[in-house]
Protein backbone atom coordinates (compact mmCIF):
# COMPACT_ATOMS: atom_id res chain seq x y z
CA UNK A 1 0.00 0.00 0.00
CA UNK A 2 1.16 3.26 -1.20
CA UNK A 3 0.13 6.89 0.54
CA UNK A 4 -0.65 8.90 -2.96
CA UNK A 5 -1.07 12.05 -1.26
CA UNK A 6 1.94 11.71 0.44
CA UNK A 7 3.52 11.36 -3.07
CA UNK A 8 2.34 14.36 -4.04
CA UNK A 9 2.92 16.65 -1.51
CA UNK A 10 6.83 14.96 -1.85
CA UNK A 11 7.10 15.89 -5.11
CA UNK A 12 4.97 19.70 -5.34
CA UNK A 13 6.53 20.96 -2.25
CA UNK A 14 10.14 21.54 -3.97
CA UNK A 15 8.24 22.55 -7.55
CA UNK A 16 5.88 25.27 -5.37
CA UNK A 17 8.99 27.07 -4.09
CA UNK A 18 10.98 26.93 -7.37
CA UNK A 19 7.46 29.17 -8.62
CA UNK A 20 8.67 31.59 -6.28
CA UNK A 21 11.87 32.29 -8.41
CA UNK A 22 10.98 31.63 -11.71
CA UNK A 23 8.60 33.84 -14.62
CA UNK A 24 7.17 33.65 -17.78
CA UNK A 25 6.83 30.43 -19.15
CA UNK A 26 9.38 28.48 -17.06
CA UNK A 27 6.51 29.61 -13.92
CA UNK A 28 3.61 28.29 -16.41
CA UNK A 29 4.97 25.08 -17.05
CA UNK A 30 6.02 24.65 -13.64
CA UNK A 31 2.15 25.44 -12.22
CA UNK A 32 1.03 23.75 -14.78
CA UNK A 33 3.09 20.47 -13.96
CA UNK A 34 1.65 21.02 -10.44
CA UNK A 35 -2.15 21.07 -11.95
CA UNK A 36 -1.78 18.08 -14.04
CA UNK A 37 -0.34 15.58 -10.04
CA UNK A 38 -3.56 16.75 -8.31
CA UNK A 39 -5.50 15.72 -11.97
CA UNK A 40 -4.23 12.49 -11.53
CA UNK A 41 -4.84 12.20 -7.86
CA UNK A 42 -8.56 13.11 -8.17
CA UNK A 43 -8.74 11.10 -11.37
CA UNK A 44 -7.57 8.14 -9.42
CA UNK A 45 -10.18 8.71 -6.56
CA UNK A 46 -13.31 8.97 -8.93
CA UNK A 47 -12.16 5.99 -11.17
CA UNK A 48 -11.66 4.09 -7.81
CA UNK A 49 -15.19 5.19 -6.30
CA UNK A 50 -16.76 3.83 -9.69
CA UNK A 51 -15.18 0.61 -9.92
CA UNK A 52 -15.77 0.40 -6.42
CA UNK A 53 -19.73 1.28 -7.20
CA UNK A 54 -19.76 -0.26 -10.16
CA UNK A 55 -18.46 -4.21 -9.42
CA UNK A 56 -16.26 -3.72 -13.13
CA UNK A 57 -12.86 -5.57 -12.60
CA UNK A 58 -9.81 -3.80 -13.28
CA UNK A 59 -9.17 -4.40 -16.62
CA UNK A 60 -12.28 -3.21 -17.85
CA UNK A 61 -11.98 -0.04 -15.96
CA UNK A 62 -8.78 0.70 -17.58
CA UNK A 63 -10.51 0.28 -21.17
CA UNK A 64 -13.85 1.93 -20.54
CA UNK A 65 -13.58 4.23 -17.50
CA UNK A 66 -10.08 5.41 -17.00
CA UNK A 67 -9.75 6.91 -20.46
CA UNK A 68 -13.18 9.21 -19.98
CA UNK A 69 -12.20 10.09 -16.32
CA UNK A 70 -8.69 11.15 -16.89
CA UNK A 71 -9.38 12.66 -19.97
CA UNK A 72 -12.24 14.88 -18.75
CA UNK A 73 -9.90 16.37 -15.78
CA UNK A 74 -7.14 16.85 -17.93
CA UNK A 75 -9.41 18.71 -20.02
CA UNK A 76 -10.90 20.98 -17.42
CA UNK A 77 -8.03 22.76 -16.47
CA UNK A 78 -7.46 23.78 -20.08
CA UNK A 79 -10.63 24.90 -20.65
CA UNK A 80 -10.72 27.37 -17.75
CA UNK A 81 -7.15 28.75 -18.75
CA UNK A 82 -8.34 29.04 -22.47
CA UNK A 83 -11.74 30.81 -21.51
CA UNK A 84 -10.28 32.62 -18.89
CA UNK A 85 -6.97 33.94 -19.97
CA UNK A 86 -7.45 33.64 -23.78
CA UNK A 87 -3.93 32.96 -23.92
CA UNK A 88 -1.69 32.60 -26.98
CA UNK A 89 -1.43 29.40 -28.88
CA UNK A 90 1.78 28.53 -27.70
CA UNK A 91 1.58 29.32 -24.26
CA UNK A 92 -1.96 26.72 -24.59
CA UNK A 93 0.28 24.10 -25.73
CA UNK A 94 2.88 24.75 -23.04
CA UNK A 95 0.31 24.24 -20.21
CA UNK A 96 -0.97 21.27 -22.47
CA UNK A 97 2.50 19.45 -21.96
CA UNK A 98 2.69 20.72 -18.47
CA UNK A 99 -0.23 18.76 -17.59
CA UNK A 100 0.32 15.78 -19.24
CA UNK A 101 4.08 15.69 -17.90
CA UNK A 102 2.76 15.76 -14.45
CA UNK A 103 0.16 13.62 -14.34
CA UNK A 104 2.35 10.95 -16.40
CA UNK A 105 5.23 11.73 -13.92
CA UNK A 106 3.33 11.39 -10.89
CA UNK A 107 1.36 8.27 -12.03
CA UNK A 108 4.73 6.56 -12.81
CA UNK A 109 6.06 7.27 -9.66
CA UNK A 110 2.79 5.75 -7.91
CA UNK A 111 2.86 2.97 -10.31
CA UNK A 112 7.25 2.37 -9.57
CA UNK A 113 6.65 2.99 -5.21
CA UNK A 114 3.56 0.28 -5.63
CA UNK A 115 5.02 -2.44 -7.59
CA UNK A 116 8.80 -1.93 -7.43
CA UNK A 117 11.29 -0.88 -10.45
CA UNK A 118 13.52 -4.09 -10.43
CA UNK A 119 12.16 -5.00 -13.97
CA UNK A 120 13.76 -2.69 -16.76
CA UNK A 121 10.97 -3.53 -19.50
CA UNK A 122 8.05 -2.26 -17.05
CA UNK A 123 9.99 1.33 -15.94
CA UNK A 124 10.75 1.33 -20.38
CA UNK A 125 7.04 0.63 -20.51
CA UNK A 126 5.82 3.18 -18.21
CA UNK A 127 8.47 5.79 -19.81
CA UNK A 128 7.81 4.97 -23.09
CA UNK A 129 4.58 4.37 -23.45
CA UNK A 130 1.85 4.99 -20.77
CA UNK A 131 4.05 8.39 -19.68
CA UNK A 132 4.01 8.89 -23.49
CA UNK A 133 1.07 8.37 -23.86
CA UNK A 134 -0.64 10.66 -21.16
CA UNK A 135 1.11 13.54 -22.77
CA UNK A 136 0.17 12.74 -26.32
CA UNK A 137 -3.46 12.77 -25.20
CA UNK A 138 -3.78 16.07 -23.83
CA UNK A 139 -1.83 17.43 -26.39
CA UNK A 140 -3.91 16.21 -28.87
CA UNK A 141 -7.35 17.98 -26.95
CA UNK A 142 -5.11 20.90 -27.18
CA UNK A 143 -4.04 21.68 -30.48
CA UNK A 144 -7.69 20.28 -31.56
CA UNK A 145 -8.70 23.47 -29.47
CA UNK A 146 -5.98 25.99 -31.20
CA UNK A 147 -7.00 24.91 -34.37
CA UNK A 148 -10.95 25.59 -33.79
CA UNK A 149 -10.33 28.46 -32.72
CA UNK A 150 -8.46 29.56 -35.27
CA UNK A 151 -10.95 29.09 -37.22
CA UNK A 152 -13.51 30.84 -35.58
CA UNK A 153 -15.13 26.67 -34.86
CA UNK A 154 -14.53 26.80 -30.97
CA UNK A 155 -18.16 25.43 -29.46
CA UNK A 156 -19.18 23.09 -27.18
CA UNK A 157 -19.31 20.35 -30.15
CA UNK A 158 -16.09 21.28 -31.52
CA UNK A 159 -14.87 20.81 -27.47
CA UNK A 160 -16.24 17.38 -27.18
CA UNK A 161 -14.61 16.11 -30.47
CA UNK A 162 -11.50 17.08 -29.19
CA UNK A 163 -11.87 15.53 -26.23
CA UNK A 164 -13.85 12.16 -27.67
CA UNK A 165 -10.56 12.34 -29.74
CA UNK A 166 -8.20 12.34 -26.54
CA UNK A 167 -10.66 9.50 -25.20
CA UNK A 168 -10.20 7.24 -27.84
CA UNK A 169 -6.80 7.63 -27.99
CA UNK A 170 -5.97 6.54 -24.25
CA UNK A 171 -9.20 3.87 -24.65
CA UNK A 172 -7.30 2.42 -27.53
CA UNK A 173 -3.93 2.61 -25.92
CA UNK A 174 -5.08 0.85 -23.24
CA UNK A 175 -7.31 -1.87 -25.15
CA UNK A 176 -4.04 -2.83 -26.95
CA UNK A 177 -1.78 -3.22 -24.09
CA UNK A 178 -4.61 -5.46 -22.33
CA UNK A 179 -3.87 -8.25 -24.25
CA UNK A 180 -0.55 -9.73 -24.28
CA UNK A 181 1.30 -10.65 -27.62
CA UNK A 182 1.54 -8.57 -30.63
CA UNK A 183 -1.01 -6.55 -29.87
CA UNK A 184 0.59 -5.21 -26.58
CA UNK A 185 3.80 -4.45 -28.23
CA UNK A 186 1.43 -2.47 -31.30
CA UNK A 187 -0.22 -0.54 -27.95
CA UNK A 188 3.63 0.46 -27.06
CA UNK A 189 4.77 1.88 -30.14
CA UNK A 190 1.61 3.92 -30.20
CA UNK A 191 2.49 6.90 -27.64
CA UNK A 192 5.71 7.91 -29.21
CA UNK A 193 4.97 7.28 -33.13
CA UNK A 194 2.37 9.79 -32.39
CA UNK A 195 4.24 12.23 -30.88
CA UNK A 196 6.65 12.02 -33.30
CA UNK A 197 3.73 12.54 -36.22
CA UNK A 198 3.01 14.91 -34.29
CA UNK A 199 5.65 16.92 -33.31
CA UNK A 200 6.74 17.37 -37.02
CA UNK A 201 3.55 19.53 -38.17
CA UNK A 202 3.58 21.31 -35.03
CA UNK A 203 8.02 22.55 -35.44
CA UNK A 204 6.91 23.35 -39.11
CA UNK A 205 4.53 25.33 -37.73
CA UNK A 206 6.48 26.93 -35.03
CA UNK A 207 9.44 27.75 -37.44
CA UNK A 208 7.30 29.40 -39.86
CA UNK A 209 5.16 31.74 -37.41
CA UNK A 210 8.81 32.38 -35.64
Amino acid sequence: MIYAENILLCIAIPLIISCLFTRGATRRFLLSFLTGMGVCLLAAYISGFINAASGMGARDTAIFISPVVEETMKMMPILFYLFLLEPEDDDLILSAAGIGTGFAIYENCCYILSVGAGSMSFIMIRGLAVGVMHIVSVLALAMGLTIFRRFNALSAASIMGALALSMTFHGLYNLLVSQPGITSYIGYILPMLTAVLMYLPYRKLYLREH
